[in-house]
């Protein structure tokens, strides 16, 4: 008899994305009049094409393979030497990271779940609330936590409560714990965390032995220069923490799919026998037994983006959507709600009017002005009575977005 992995069975129904994906498709076949109105600032998927000095380099890989003389069949799982290069050279000069210590892979949301190989049973975990769903998910999967309670919190986990007291940037805990999910800028509250209080973590992380898991899949859209953009900025992170980037969104490789991991060769684990393993070694041998690397176009069209074209042309998408956060921002702050986030990060995360809880606003949200927004619920129990906005669109949406919200507002019963 074949068995199953139980720990599925402790999952809530289904995955927020999926979730709400099911519900639009519902409202779109029960009203199809209105279906082709449906503008969605929902999931943070990017909208612009890609940069076109990465076009030309993913079209320059591509013909590279219809040659024999310059194909590439299965290149090193670790990634191509070139974009680990350029990536230490562009993102983590003179903060002590080497090439080898970057990892290739097709997406962090793949390597933040795929990091917990690595790691064994008994852990505590701390997970900030609200949180990024995977992080949660993926420890259910492994075992890593007992049954949910009424309120969808897992037994097992340790909290971290981010609230508009704390600017959503969760207070060092009393409590003891072994791995740590941070992320900043965060989704989905669009927070950042200063040096200080990231440097409160790295110490944190060291007294105690732990690892952060650092999540900067969104540090390109940092706009303020005193906030780092690498947890290796902070003195004594590269002793205690692992850090996870993508080109999903500064890129837009959403569709194409490329991010990395660092690993410094400095972060090491307690071994059953008592000793010490760094963390590099072992994630290089999943890394070599589980992934067969990226693929050389996709690779060749990522360290584009390095290249000065694409510079520019990566500063112009991050702008662009900025700029969308910034309407959005202002348009829920002019109609009376409170606002968080989008100043550097393309998320905004906004508090709902009174006696609306987070699912009930993305009802009313798609029913009344067929706008797809993220009930702050989805997120964890801390996200309730929030919902997120992505400013991932066109300009033309965005306008269009703040126009209906305003007429939501505007014809509603007082807030």
């Amino acid at each position: 008899m074949a068995t199953i992995n139980a720990n599925f069975l402790k999952l809530k129904a289904g995955y927020l994305f999926p979730e709400i994906a099911r519900r639009v498709k519902a409202y779109s076949e029960a009203n199809p009049d209105l279906a082709a109105r449906i503008i969605r600032c929902g999931i943070g998927d990017v909208t612009e094409p890609l940069p076109a000095a990465v076009v030309d380099a993913m079209h320059a890989g591509v013909a590279a393979m219809a040659v024999r003389e310059t194909f590439m069949g299965y290149g090193p799982e670790q990634g191509y030497e070139f974009l680990r290069q350029a990536i230490v050279e562009h993102q983590f000069a003179g903060l002590g990271i080497a090439a080898d210590e970057v990892f290739i892979s097709d997406g962090s949301k793949c390597d933040t779940g795929n990091i917990l190989d690595i790691f064994g049973p008994g852990n505590v975990i701390a997970i900030t609330d609200p949180v990024y769903p995977v992080y949660v998910d993926t420890n259910v999967m492994a075992g890593n936590t007992g049954e949910a309670n009424a309120r969808g919190a897992y037994a097992g986990l340790l909290y971290l409560p981010c609230n508009a007291a704390n600017g959503f940037v969760a207070d060092v805990p009393r409590e003891h714990a072994d791995l740590i999910y941070l992320c900043f800028p965060n989704n989905p509250t669009g927070a950042v965390a200063t040096r200080e209080q990231l440097a409160a973590w790295v110490a944190y992380a060291r007294a105690n032995d732990a690892i952060i898991l650092f999540d900067a899949a969104y540090e390109a859209f940092i706009q303020d220069p005193a906030i780092p953009h690498s947890i290796f900025e902070i003195d004594g992170a590269r002793e205690c923490a692992i850090e996870f980037r993508s080109f999903s969104k500064n890129g837009g490789f959403t569709g194409v799919r490329c991010a990395y991991v660092v690993i410094p060769q400095t972060v090491t684990g307690h071994s059953g026998a008592g000793g010490r393993v760094p963390l590099h070694q072992l994630w290089s041998r999943r890394h070599s037994t589980k992934f067969n690397g990226a693929s050389y176009p996709v690779q060749r069209a990522a360290a584009a983006v390095f290249s000065d074209a694409g510079k520019a042309q990566v500063a112009a998408l991050i702008a662009h959507y900025m700029g969308n956060a910034k309407l959005l921002r202002e348009t829920c702050a002019a109609v009376g709600l409170p606002v968080f986030g989008g100043v550097n990060a393309p998320y905004v995360w906004v508090g709902c009017p009174q006696g609306v809880d987070a699912w009930g606003m993305f009802d009313k949200m798609l029913a009344e002005a067929q706008v797809v927004i993220t009930p702050g619920a989805g997120f964890g129990a801390g996200g309730e009575g929030y919902f997120r906005i992505s400013a991932f669109n066109s300009r033309a949406n965005v306008e269009e977005v703040c126009r209906r919200l305003k007429a939501l507002v505007a014809h509603a019963h007082p807030y």
